[in-house]
């Protein structure tokens, strides 16, 4: 017995390792660029459209393609499909850095996001299969606390490698780390599935699409206005493409969304938190490392090194939150996390103009960092802890995708709020413009902080376990198998 147990500790610890590392470097890539966007600019003579798909390409292709990614790890292996897309993610890594103009590094980059959303749901997949549940709350708060460094960190790395290489290195330390991994992840980490159903084409083309015509629309509202006939053409029909989406899955027998799962509380408003959290989180940074650059006039590294105050929390806050949800409840470290997040940023656009001395910038970038790092692995575990492990794959997939659709729309909604009032034509310009996206990040993540109120309390959040009478004989010793 305890040469099993020592096995299977030891298992673990591996698929938490690797599962982190993937994460981790893939939710880098998403934030990385931040500080790098003003070399990108000038070297690559991009515009601002251009700056907001080098981040909403990779974002959207992720956000897009999640649920086909849980879809066939369930089907064909999540281990399998994983390493799949740790390939991919690799492969597009190199293409980034290779890139020779703008319009290829921002097909490079929806490239990556396709690894990204192969690669990402089956780690949350298969470290949740990996844990029984008395442990899966501590282990999920670290995958997360990594996640969010990475997240709220990549701006860090990113200056410091752009000012000290180049930009295109952000893209390239991928390459060996993938290369590592791949023969790892084979060895050490043992294969699952989950309940394989028909892939659901109908609905991956209506979300699809949907999403792009809803970013598609926000950002052209940066260039040309909110009345324009495209611009509004756009927003209207992803709007209705979204709603379509809804009914084709409400009617499918094999839908990639599973619409009874939002009859959850924990999971409805876990997912509703998430989607405004990254929204907010990803809107602020887009903006926060350029203004660091362009209104302080402060070289990429020293921005990236400035922004620490931010990434701090995550490394501490993150893994206690997470592993002390089952005594404090979802509800609370969520709904406090992101009210102090708004709190956070809101400070800081208040703050910010062109003389306001660094030091003044460090209590809200510390509210703001501790806020979303107790938020990140509430509402993660809030959500995996509302289904039964059959459906944890599909409910992983759908938080990643609300998760990355918010942070593309945050980017997108910030965008043309600073555009219309602000720009890049002088540093005051782009202060006239920061101010108003950062308060509109601010209402974002309050949006979610109301959306976490409606998570129900600690005991209605406990794990649940799947009911036999429901399962066939055969499933239920396969998922005795995989846990």
């Amino acid at each position: 017995m305890s040469t099993t147990t020592g096995t299977e500790s030891r298992t673990s610890a591996w698929v938490l390792a690797l599962t982190s590392v993937a994460s981790l470097m893939m939710a880098l890539d998403a934030t990385a660029v931040t500080t790098a966007l003003s070399r990108i600019r000038v070297d690559l003579g991009a515009s601002m459209a251009q700056l907001e798909w080098t981040m909403n390409a990779y974002s959207l292709t992720f956000a897009v393609l999640l649920m086909t990614g849980a879809g066939l790890g369930d089907r064909f292996g999540r281990k399998r499909m994983f390493v799949v897309g740790v390939t991919l993610f690799t492969a597009a890594s190199a293409a980034c850095a290779l890139s020779p103009d703008a319009g290829r590094l921002i097909a490079a980059r929806a490239v990556q996001g396709a690894g990204a959303a192969l690669a990402m749901p089956l780690a949350m997949a298969l470290l949740s299969a990996a844990y029984p549940p008395e442990r899966r709350a501590r282990a999920l708060g670290v995958f997360s606390g990594l996640t969010g460094l990475a997240v709220a960190g990549g701006p860090v790395v990113g200056g410091a490698i752009t000012q000290g290489i180049a930009w295109e290195w952000i893209f390239w330390l991928n390459v060996p780390i993938g290369l590592v991994m791949v023969p790892l992840v084979l060895r050490r980490v043992p294969e699952s599935k989950g309940a394989a159903g028909r892939f659901d084409a109908g609905g991956l083309a209506l979300v699809t699409l949907g999403a792009l015509g809803l970013v598609w629309g926000l950002i052209r509202a940066g260039d040309s206005g909110w009345t324009g006939a495209l611009t509004l053409g756009s927003l209207i029909g992803g709007a209705l493409l979204m709603a379509a989406f809804v009914g084709w899955e409400l009617r499918s027998k094999a839908p990639m969304v599973p619409m009874g799962l939002f009859r959850s509380a924990g999971f409805a408003a876990g997912n509703a938190a998430a989607l405004f959290m990254y929204a907010a989180l990803y809107g602020a940074l887009f903006f926060v490392a350029q203004f660091l650059q362009t209104g302080r006039g402060e070289e990429p590294l020293s921005a990236g090194l400035h922004m620490i105050p931010w990434t701090a929390g995550v490394i501490v806050v993150a893994p206690l939150a997470g592993a002390r949800v089952g005594r404090i409840g979802s509800r609370v470290l969520t709904a406090t996390g992101l009210a102090l997040q708004a709190a956070g940023i809101g400070w800081f656009a208040l703050a910010a103009d062109t003389t306001v001395p660094y030091w003044q910038l460090i209590a809200p970038m510390i509210v703001a960092g501790v806020g979303v790092s107790m938020a990140m692995p509430a509402a993660q575990i809030s959500v995996i802890n509302a289904v039964a492990p059959p459906q944890i794959g599909k409910a992983s997939g759908v938080f990643n995708t609300l998760r990355q659709f918010g942070g593309v729309l945050g980017v997108a909604a910030a965008a043309p709020v600073f555009t219309a009032l602000g720009g890049y034509g002088s540093a005051q310009a782009f202060i006239d413009g920061f101010g108003p996206a950062m308060g509109l990040a601010a209402g974002l993540s309050a949006l979610g902080a109301l959306s976490a109120l409606f998570i129900p309390g600690r005991k209605a959040t406990a794990p649940r376990m799947p009911a036999p009478q429901v399962s066939p004989p055969g499933e239920r010793d396969r998922l005795s198998a995989t846990r």
